[in-house]
């Protein structure tokens, strides 16, 4: 089967796709790419998270750029993937790889694409290096040893670690978080953010309280992706020992979930609220937001009470990247716990998350909990109903002809203004609600959003569409 990407770069189940032989196919893709493009004698660079068969599958694509005599930096020990993305972008590399699958069950691996100042691979690039890898498959692929490439300096092992927590802690307010003595519980989930943050909190003088840190390629049984159904453990850990915040990373800590001090799990549309908030009222930042199509429409609510615009998005982080950069939007973010802040890097990264929302209680003066009562004061409380389904291909197809091709939809008890075909079916509601149904592109799953001003009328959509597509 041919190598695809998806929102979130190639991912593939461990021993089925994602084998040495369509690694090696994809390294190449990409040297004969670089070379086309005239990047033939600038170098590659290369993370790898924790998960199964990870270093080694990056140490096989060294081997295929080494035999391309392409210069390769390998970072030789498990690092965040915005670690790879901050590298790519302040030593000015053409691309950069990332040997993950996010959060996606233990049972994946995959590789995310970085382009020119460390941003995630757009479609127009994803396409071009289909069409190399498609070129690719037609002749043998060459490798060289490993020790020899070392040996030449074709391979170079590295670990910039530093530079990049250097750059976080010089954009925070250590001092403020210093002097807020706060206490922080933290669950890396078997990931790899566990030294990159813990160490960036123990500078700050944080007392962390940290769980589930050991290497676990089956991320303890667990989906590494920090949701109220993953995060028990934290929440017992916040309200246990007293914690101000609970933070957790997935499994490459691009994106975060966060326990409040209350120990109330913080959907990742209140973290994006809370942050788009604190930034433009605390620290005076002016600027618009971006959001994807599934993520709250409280951004917007927000953004308007300061006279700031809301842009929506495509899912893929590639599409908040490019809207941030074109509107110089203060935050980007999902609903999947993804964001980024102006003057970050281009793509998301958990720590540096983490630590915005460290310093939003330490600046403020006010628990976590507080802040978003205010919010809600001013701004009203929104709900959202999310679902995911599992289908065959004969489902997919018969959904994608009544949703995306005849472009029919359920009857609905609420007034229509409008509908979008932007990705997948989003209905918008007269009443500010809406409702979106979408394919994932890095899960073989039918997900369905809908927020209203109450719960209530989220499951009435939701049931809704169930009964029309017979999920």
């Amino acid at each position: 089967m041919p190598i695809k990407f998806g929102t979130g770069g190639w991912r593939a189940i461990i021993g089925d796709e994602f084998t040495k032989a369509n690694i090696q196919l994809f390294a190449k893709a990409i040297c004969d790419k670089m070379k086309a493009e005239g990047h033939g004698d600038k170098k590659m660079v290369i993370g790898y998270d924790r998960r199964f068969l990870a270093k080694e599958a990056m140490q096989w694509a060294a081997m295929v750029f080494a035999a391309e005599n392409i210069l390769t930096e390998l970072v030789n020990k498990s690092s965040p993937t915005p670690l790879i993305m901050y590298y790519v972008m302040k030593q000015e590399c053409p691309y950069g790889m990332m040997i993950t699958a996010s959060h996606n069950p233990a049972l994946y691996n995959g590789i995310k694409l970085f382009t020119a100042g460390g941003r995630d691979a757009d479609e127009i690039q994803t396409a071009d290096v289909e069409r190399f890898i498609a070129s690719a498959s037609l002749s043998p692929i060459p490798e060289m040893e490993y020790e020899q490439a070392v040996t030449q300096g074709l391979i170079k092992e590295i670990y910039p670690l530093n530079g990049y927590l250097d750059n976080i802690i010089s954009t925070v307010d250590m001092e403020k978080i210093r002097d807020a003595h706060l206490k922080v519980a933290f669950d890396p989930m078997y990931g790899v953010s566990q030294t990159s943050l813990t160490m960036i909190l123990h500078t700050a003088r944080c007392e962390v309280v940290t769980i589930n840190d050991r290497h676990d390629t089956l991320f303890g049984g667990k989906l590494p992706s920090p949701s109220a159904a993953t995060l028990r453990g934290l929440q017992n850990a916040v309200i246990d020992a007293k914690c101000d915040i609970g933070i957790a990373t997935d499994g490459d800590a691009d994106r975060i979930g966060v326990i409040d001090d209350t120990g109330r799990f913080l959907h990742p549309n209140d973290i994006l609220v809370l942050l788009y908030y604190y930034l433009v009222k605390y620290k005076g930042w002016a600027g618009p937001v971006v959001r994807n199509i599934a993520t709250t429409h409280q951004l917007d609510r927000v953004a308007a009470s300061f006279s700031e615009k809301c842009f929506e998005v495509p899912v893929g982080f590639k599409y908040i990247s490019s809207a941030m950069i074109e509107n110089d939007a203060v935050l980007g973010g999902e609903s999947s716990g993804g964001l980024t802040v102006r003057g970050h890097i281009k793509g998301k990264d958990g720590v540096y998350a983490a630590m915005l929302l460290v310093e939003m209680i330490a600046v403020s003066g006010q628990k976590i909990s507080e802040i978003y009562r205010d919010i809600e004061a001013s701004f009203g409380s929104i709900f959202m109903e999310e679902r995911d389904y599992r289908f065959s291909k004969e489902k997919k197809e018969k959904i994608i002809d009544i949703l995306m091709i005849r472009k029919e939809l359920p009857t609905l008890p609420f007034d229509i203004e409008h509908v979008s075909y932007l990705d997948g079916s989003k209905v918008y509601f007269k009443d500010g609600g809406w409702v979106l149904a979408r394919f994932s592109g890095t899960e073989p799953l039918l997900r369905i959003f809908c927020e209203m001003a109450n719960g209530a009328d989220a499951k009435v959509v939701c049931e809704a569409y169930e009964r029309f597509l017979e999920l």
